[in-house]
């Protein structure tokens, strides 16, 4: 009886989800772009927009417009590799900002390492996903203050595209990858705080050739 009320429930619940899922169209007039330059693509057989970092930095996004974003669920697809005239310590980075202001001075941030993936090194592999968070949280402050609390190990490759969940709620958030029901990454403390509310970000880091695709927005306030 009780399994039967908890799949009742969980089935009301994925429903009224899709019911209120925004489905976000990525062009370049749909973004600002940050340091980054945007075009549509086809990629891997795939309509995507194309996000190329320009700079150095954190703040190396393409911001969506009219998007006003608190807690919730972001799903997209991404891909990321490092571009032909990268150094070598261009990892192919690449994820989604989170409750990013306008002048993209707060925000929060997962993002992926392709290729660490699959290093030879563990050491390597154990920095394939970060949190990071804008201002005062760059990764670099995170390792040394807190090694390992805010990155973890998953299975991916450069240049092939990887199926993003992120689960904000308050002062928490949870990243999901290739439909794992099991979360790859927990943050119990975003460094910006619980009342933070802003756009979602398509976000690439130095020297990386980025794409999305089928991004869905589930607001729960």
């Amino acid at each position: 009886m009780l399994t039967n009320k908890v799949f009742c429930f969980a089935l009301l619940y994925f429903l009224l989800s899709q019911t209120h899922a925004q489905k976000i169209k990525l062009t370049p007039n749909n973004v600002l772009p940050s340091q980054v330059a945007t075009q549509l693509t086809n990629f891997k057989g795939q309509n995507a927009l194309q996000v190329k970092g320009l700079t150095d930095g954190e703040k190396t996004m393409a911001l969506l417009k009219d998007i006003d974003f608190h807690n919730g669920v972001i799903e997209v697809s991404i891909a990321g590799q490092p571009m032909d005239q990268a150094g070598q310590a261009a990892r192919g980075f690449v994820g989604i900002a989170f409750r990013t202001s306008t002048d993209i001075s707060k925000t929060e941030i997962f993002y992926l390492r392709p290729t660490n993936g699959r290093a030879e090194e563990q050491l390597r592999r154990n920095h394939a996903t970060q949190y990071i968070s804008i201002p005062g949280y760059p990764w670099e402050k995170l390792r040394e203050e807190t090694p390992g609390k805010y990155e973890a190990y998953a299975d991916m490759e450069p240049g092939e595209w990887i199926k993003v969940k992120i689960e904000v709620n308050d002062e928490k958030a949870k990243l999901y990858l290739n439909e794992s029901s099991q979360p790859t990454l927990i943050v119990n403390d975003l460094k910006q705080g619980k009342d933070l509310r802003g756009s979602i970000g398509l976000w690439v880091g130095p020297g990386t050739l980025g794409h999305f695709k089928d991004l869905k927005l589930v607001k729960a306030d």
